[in-house]
């Protein structure tokens, strides 16, 4: 258990309802064993301004812009030789500005190992992406950037082993939500000094007005959004993605590990597919879908410390020595088909439509990722040799298949039951099957139907495509999921009951859980739900935290850790849970403790 003491400053909804120099940004009062860090990177930025650097900015002093870096330094997508370093400048500058880089194996910058220039302008919001090159596989580094001789806080990163890899550990996060909370669980990561990467599996920002979501009963008023209105432009959603960065403790993460990052929906909008959104309604005068994806994508990649060739196309691989090959995939953009909606199949008369529904959610023809993304991991998984297989992605691909009295509760109340009235009624038909009444007897043998449709289990037909390829190829198969703001741990089997893997399911960073949704006692839905679904594994529906991937040639295990409030900046941390799994199909491809 860790314990940060950090000073006080100033689920998912189903439908819309200056700091300049060489300060480190970091949370307040971190632990000890980081203070010795920070004063290296303090001195030795203060030791490079000190000489003026007129290469960097060139002699003529007058004609450097003023510049600050409020929103710190960040890395991404690293490779074995190479890493994106980014940052962001302040300025009332309305021209373009030179930017000069540092790369060092040292803190001190003794030993600068890559160096580099380049320019920004109000064009790209002024944010700084370098792809800097030539570096060696396994290593760490330090970063930073320069304008005349302003220098930018310092940051570390680090390359991917181009082989031989013996262990990779990987934080992973989702569902980060401003007014949800404190950014706790991004400072609990930042303490360790661990980490290979993290990985963002989307949803680092949200869309929504102040109040919307969360409601202002669920919000912590010190942190309102900016915009305060709901995001529909590229300068607004430019001024979310700045909010963000803001954060000391967000800003500490990035500055600490490189990330890798996928969007979500709330990038650009609830529940979004390829063509539109639940939350966007050009009706009422949100104009064109089109240019608001636009618009999201090209302020996300502004803003994040991505490398990819083409704005639309995320997905993209990642090899970790030979030991993980690490998929980043797009299940929300690219090629996903609108969600199906259950009110759909409800009749006039109140009755559930079943087999229409049955046919739309298993038709062969219904995409997720599309036929081309597709085809590109089934060739990335065929090629790789990596001992896992890792899937980063947004949504949960495990059958969450529920009772469907319970869904229908949640969706109509009153056409169904609790989860807790589920549960007494399944364990007086095992104590004393005599005693049930037909509306019980009834209610016990209605099908059990998936509890959301935005998940896979909305694109069945897809996920047995994935299923089928990691099948075939005999590949050791371990999906990273977000989105639902709960924790879950799932064996995966494909259509016919065959094992092809597992599935390790995060919480999020601050978004509320199920604990807002079903109000039964949080303990209790977890243990029903484990009840109800026979390869659920694992559930926490009530707690914010994030999940630590560590993956050896013997195992791939998940710590999932949580924060005990994201209310306060003081707060306790963790591990409520571990599982593993083993290599190869004689292990059985499933979680184990």
């Amino acid at each position: 258990m860790s314990e940060s003491d950090r000073d006080n400053s100033s689920t998912k909804p189903v439908a819309r309802s200056a700091i300049a120099g060489s300060n480190l940004l970091q949370p307040r009062a971190m632990a000890a064993t980081r203070r010795g860090f920070l004063g290296q990177l303090t001195a030795g930025a203060a030791a490079v301004s000190s000489l003026g650097l007129a290469a960097c900015g060139g002699s003529d002093k007058s004609a450097v812009p003023v510049v600050t870096w409020q929103h710190s330094v960040a890395s991404g997508d690293p490779l074995s030789d190479r890493v994106v370093l980014w940052t962001k400048l302040t300025t009332d500058s309305t021209d373009s500005i030179g930017v000069n880089y540092q790369v060092a194996s040292d803190a001190a910058f003794s030993n600068v190992v890559a160096s580099g220039n380049t320019t920004t302008s109000p064009a790209v919001d002024y944010t700084v992406k370098v792809d800097a090159s030539g570096l060696s596989p396994n290593s760490r580094y330090y970063y930073r950037f320069f304008v005349g001789t302003q220098v930018s806080p310092v940051g570390k990163t680090r390359t991917t082993a181009a082989s031989g890899a013996t262990q990779v550990k990987l934080a992973v996060f989702s569902c980060s939500n401003y007014p949800g909370g404190y950014f706790n669980v991004y400072a609990e990561a930042a303490k360790r000094d661990d980490l290979d990467a993290t990985v963002h599996l989307g949803d680092y920002i949200y869309e929504y007005g102040k109040d919307v979501y969360p409601p202002a009963a669920g919000a912590v008023a010190a942190r309102p959004p900016t915009p305060t209105t709901e995001i529909l432009t590229l300068s607004e959603y430019r001024k979310r993605h700045a909010l963000y960065k803001s954060d000391p403790d967000l800003q500490a993460l990035h500055a600490a590990v490189p990330m890798i990052e996928v969007w979500d929906d709330h990038e650009i909008a609830n529940d979004t597919w390829l063509n539109g959104a639940e939350n966007h309604t050009p009706e009422k005068g949100e104009g064109d879908f089109a240019l608001r994806k636009a618009a999201a994508i090209q302020a996300y990649h502004e803003w994040m410390p991505t490398r990819v060739t083409k704005a639309d196309t995320i997905y993209r691989s990642f090899d970790f020595g030979g030991l993980v090959a690490l998929h980043m995939l797009d299940t929300r953009l690219i090629g996903r088909e609108k969600q199906l909606d259950y009110n759909n199949f409800f009749t006039s008369t109140g009755s559930f439509n079943s087999t229409a529904f049955v046919a739309a959610v298993s038709s062969p023809t219904r995409q997720l990722m599309g036929a081309t993304q597709t085809s590109w991991l089934q060739q990335q998984m065929g090629a790789s040799k990596s001992t896992w297989q890792l899937l980063g992605q947004q949504v949960l691909i495990g059958r969450m298949n529920i009772p469907s009295p319970i869904l229908f509760e949640a969706l109509k109340p009153g056409t169904g039951v609790s989860v807790s009235q589920y549960s007494a009624i399944a364990v007086k038909a095992q104590t004393a099957p005599q005693t049930l009444t037909p509306t019980e007897q009834f209610i016990l043998a209605q099908p059990s139907i998936p509890y959301n449709l935005d998940a896979w289990d909305g694109y069945g037909a897809a996920r047995e495509t994935v299923f089928g390829m990691a099948k075939a190829l005999d590949k050791n198969l371990v999906v990273l999921s977000g989105d639902t703001h709960n924790a879950w741990g799932n064996d995966l089997l494909d259509a016919g009951g065959t094992r092809v893997g597992v599935e390790f399911g995060g919480t999020s960073v601050t978004s509320p859980g199920f604990e807002t949704i079903f109000p039964d006692d949080p303990a209790v839905l977890a243990a029903s739900l484990t009840q109800l679904i026979p390869t659920l594994k694992y559930a926490d529906t009530s707690r914010r935290g994030f999940m630590l991937v560590t993956a050896t040639a013997a195992e791939c295990k998940c710590e999932w850790v949580f924060v005990n409030t994201v209310a306060s900046r003081s707060y306790t941390a963790s591990v409520g849970k571990t599982l593993r799994t083993l290599p190869g199909a004689s292990s059985g491809r499933r979680l184990v403790a």
